[in-house]
């Protein structure tokens, strides 16, 4: 691509991009306390610098990045499922992938709340808060089960991906698979189709990936320059325990389910991830980063895409285990608050109740507050105690992301690995994956001189 792109990884630029943005975030925060604002004339104009690069330069560079990456999302697993499900020569494997990737994303969720409400319950982040007297919170309506359940079956598929309504694009998706598996000749020749569309999209993330480091820069450089540390205040020990546990979910639970049912090597899962961690920790959205996620799971993990089209899109859409951190702890955490102790019968049903919602609210927005919305409802704790934690969840939810993604390729790991659809040559290989990352934009503009000419 450049010399810098030949002198560094992907991985080393996206995270000098992240700690450069960091770090001028920071610095444009702290002059601008000191200051109030730093103000310059042009033209006879009064201008803010700080509103020109934090809400104008950095929030448009950040906005347009994110927006790339959703752009691919639709497009993605649409066509990765129909690949992946047209190519199953056995029906019945598609039952046994559901089947054990969403067992395995429950499984996981349930250990997720319930090692939360157990430190919860030891360390007692919400001892020594002060009851707010003015908090509320109004979430919005969580819809009855009966009715997700409907909603996951599309009437009408181009809405469906106009809506960005995951389910229901992996439901119309793997019938559409099934039908073309089914259609003999014709859908052979539609299948070649497709697996042409696979390849050119999957180009087209590669080089959303090279443009990463930027677009990491302009959205750290934005965050830390209007989130200030200052609000932690009181809710530090909150703050402190709901990161901890994400870590600890994802560098111990994680590696080792995968060591337990696979007995892969976990170490090279985790460092895999390095690159897809990044984006997800950027973005905050499992769905924007999906496709570098499938991407790091069919191309550096070698899971085929018979399973890695299905799994990874179905736990970007269910898998919450970094938001089931957070409802255990929190749930604990505002019962402390506000002097309402929970049974166990309670507790019990948190569990339940945050491991069910996770599949159960999948496709709703704002999911998180709405499942904790749901989570407290049950067991009887005011719900205008979630004002208290919204300030502080933005940071939180960085690395819940990252936490989520990281379960969705341990999952779909487990799954290739008992499907026999894991390539262990390019699991073990340390630079599989590499030659995919990158994109000569020199030999592409040589090559079109050479052609118009």
């Amino acid at each position: 691509m450049s010399d810098a792109s030949s002198k560094y990884s992907l991985t080393a630029r996206i995270f000098i991009g992240m700690i450069a943005g960091i770090l001028i975030g920071g610095l444009l925060q702290l002059i601008a306390d000191d200051s109030g604002d730093f103000v310059f004339s042009l033209f006879g104009l009064e201008l803010s610098a700080y509103t020109i690069l934090v809400d104008g330069i950095f929030f448009t560079l950040g906005a347009i990045f994110v927006a790339s990456l959703k752009m691919l999302v639709v497009p993605l697993v649409f066509v990765s499922l129909v690949c992946g499900t047209s190519s199953l020569s056995d029906p019945s494997k598609l039952g046994r992938l559901s089947g054990k990737s969403i067992g395995m994303y429950i499984f996981t969720t349930c250990i997720a709340v319930t090692l939360a409400m157990v430190f919860a319950l030891m360390l007692k982040p919400g001892a020594g808060v002060e009851r707010p007297t003015d908090a509320e919170f109004t979430p919005n309506e969580a819809p009855p089960l009966t009715q997700v359940i409907i909603d996951m079956f599309p009437s009408n598929p181009i809405s469906s991906m106009a809506d960005g309504n995951m389910l229901q694009v992996i439901v119309f998706a793997v019938l559409f698979g099934i039908a073309m598996a089914m259609s003999g000749d014709a859908g052979k020749r539609i299948g070649k189709f497709f697996d042409d569309i696979n390849t050119v999209i999957m180009k087209l993330v590669t080089i959303i990936m090279n443009l990463a480091p930027y677009g990491v820069f302009a959205l750290m450089a934005k965050l830390f320059a209007t989130v200030g540390a200052d609000m932690l205040g009181s809710l530090a020990k909150y703050f402190f325990l709901v990161f901890f546990l994400l870590v600890g979910h994802a560098l111990i639970t994680y590696p080792t389910l995968l060591k337990l049912f696979t007995g892969l090597n976990p170490l090279i899962l985790l460092r895999k991830m390095r690159d897809a961690a990044l984006f997800a920790f950027s973005t905050s959205s499992s769905s924007a980063t999906l496709p570098v996620t499938l991407e790091t799971a069919r191309y550096k993990l070698g899971i085929k895409p018979t399973v890695s089209s299905f799994t990874i899109p179905l736990g970007a859409t269910i898998n919450m285990d970094g938001t089931a951190i957070m409802q255990g702890v929190a749930t604990v955490f505002i019962s402390q608050v506000y002097g309402i102790p929970l049974s166990t019968t309670d507790l019990l049903m948190v569990v339940l109740t945050a491991t069910l919602a996770s599949i159960g609210t999948a496709g709703v927005p704002g999911v998180g507050l709405i499942m904790l919305a749901m989570v407290l409802g049950q067991v009887g704790l005011p719900v205008e105690g979630i004002a208290l934690i919204i300030g502080i969840d933005r940071l939180l939810d960085m690395t819940r992301t990252v936490v989520n993604i990281t379960g969705d390729c341990t999952v779909a790991t487990i799954v290739a690995k008992s499907e026999k659809e894991l390539d262990m040559d390019v699991y073990h290989d340390p630079d599989a994956g590499k030659k995919v990352e990158d994109v000569d934009f020199e030999d592409f503009t040589h090559n079109s001189t050479e052609k118009s000419s």
